[in-house]
């Protein structure tokens, strides 16, 4: 039978039930989909690829990475206020910048550049949270990566709307364009708790329950937030959500840094997702998320780089062994948070919280043909007696050499083939001169 492209590895964790780690193994891809994971030697008798990418001397094969929580335009921010309390951060120097430069053409270049470092790094999915998600959107369709936009409802004016009804509005108007397209998916993305009011948040829940959309909002990520929730509803920010609707398993709540365990819970009884950012959790001093006892509780945690202003990288590999480090700490237990766990939740448990486990997060016959190639063969992880483990605690994103989406290549041996670095390192030189 012939075939579009077969990929072979010296392994290949495919994040599937029982964690195998298969050698000298080939994934088929064909019309955009994998139809195929068996030994190498078969895949050859069975099929005639039109491409054969041979990486089977020492390299890894992996579900592409899912960046579950990103503001992707805002990579031309990166570095612009550093070393600040979360807060101060944002009301000192986030949002003025904010409403002095962004636009279509701001969104449209930090989107690009944050994609361009994202597939660099491996990542084939983000989850995105920003202004102008029409231009973010139509980046991320132009590249060939894989989107979620989210349509972002805050209470205060910007250049994208007047406040949350017009945002409501455009982001319908989105959403429609977004249906039918094959990589591009949809989001409700309310900013916070502290910074969209009730009536706006009944309204990002009557259309997330109508159109059946998840629901990405920043929450309980500083105890100043649950301070200041008490003080001016009574209640904390969880039970504030709860008591509008905001609830169950279309619910992403992003950071949860500030947890008792009746919230825990509760929340593991929602059925809702929670996506942990460990390296701006601990560059903006917001607090330790509790991996482990949610993961005890059967919460589903994925994992997110939040922006580069206040990271400052997109870099998920870099995440996944800060996640299992922190955790570890966090829970005064080595064995919290090991290196399979941490692979899963950069991967599937990504995928489940944006409702996208049906297509893509593992390399199972019948997903998308998304997938990250890895170079095990460099001097800082040898020797490998566990490949995973080897990923999670001594790898870097630079080991990155090929990453399809759909089953289309956009990274061949460490080079971009659908974006152009140097123009993009150009425009953000632009940026810095107008910005600084």
């Amino acid at each position: 039978m012939q075939v579009d492209t077969l990929l072979s590895g010296r392994w290949v964790v495919p994040v599937t039930p029982g964690d195998p780690i298969l050698e000298n193994h080939a994934i088929v891809m064909n019309d955009g989909k994998i139809i195929a994971l068996l030994p190498e030697a078969e895949a050859l008798a069975r099929y005639q690829p039109r491409q054969h990418h041979q990486r089977s001397d020492h390299h890894l094969i992996i579900p592409g990475l899912i960046n579950a929580h990103t503001h992707a335009a805002m990579s031309l921010f990166r570095g612009l206020a550093d070393d600040l309390p979360l807060m101060r951060w944002l009301n000192d120097h986030i949002w003025p910048a904010e409403g002095r430069w962004v636009g279509p053409e701001f969104v449209a270049d930090g989107s690009r550049l944050a994609i361009a470092e994202m597939l660099r790094g491996g990542i084939t999915c983000f989850n995105d949270m920003y202004f102008f998600p029409n231009h973010t959107a139509e980046v991320a369709a132009a590249a060939g990566m894989r989107a979620v936009v989210g349509l972002i409802v805050i209470d205060f004016p910007s250049a994208w709307g007047s406040g949350p009804q017009e945002y409501l509005q455009r982001g319908s108007e989105l959403l429609e364009q977004l249906r039918a397209h094959p990589t591009l998916h949809a989001a409700l993305a309310p900013h916070a708790p502290y910074s969209v009011a009730d009536e706006a948040l009944r309204a990002v829940v009557a259309l997330a329950n109508r159109e059946q959309l998840p629901m990405h909002i920043h929450l309980h990520e500083t105890a100043e937030e649950i301070a200041l929730s008490i003080e001016r509803y009574g209640v904390r920010p969880l039970e504030r959500l709860e008591l509008l609707g905001l609830s169950g398993p279309h619910r992403l709540a992003v950071h949860m840094t500030q947890l008792t365990d009746a919230e825990i819970a509760h929340y593991a009884a929602s059925g809702g997702h929670i996506v942990h950012c460990p390296e701006s959790n601990l560059k903006l001093a917001s607090g330790f998320c509790p991996v482990q006892k949610l993961l005890d509780a059967g919460i589903n945690v994925a994992l997110g780089s939040d922006s580069a202003a206040s990271n400052n990288d997109l870099d998920l590999l870099g995440e996944m062994r800060t996640a299992a480090l922190l955790a570890k700490g966090v829970a005064a237990n080595a064995a919290a948070l090991p290196a399979m766990m941490a692979l899963r939740m950069a991967t599937i448990n990504g995928a489940k919280a944006l409702g996208l486990e049906q297509q893509i997060g593992s390399l199972e016959p019948g997903k998308a043909a998304d997938i990250t190639v890895i170079d095990m063969g460099v001097l800082a992880v040898q020797p490998i007696y566990q490949v995973v483990s080897q990923l999670v605690y001594a790898s870097s994103r630079e080991q990155v050499s090929d990453l399809w989406v759909a089953g289309r290549q956009l990274l061949h041996q460490g080079k971009l083939l659908t974006l152009d670095s140097e123009e993009i390192m150009a425009r953000a030189a632009v940026w810095r001169e107008r910005i600084k």
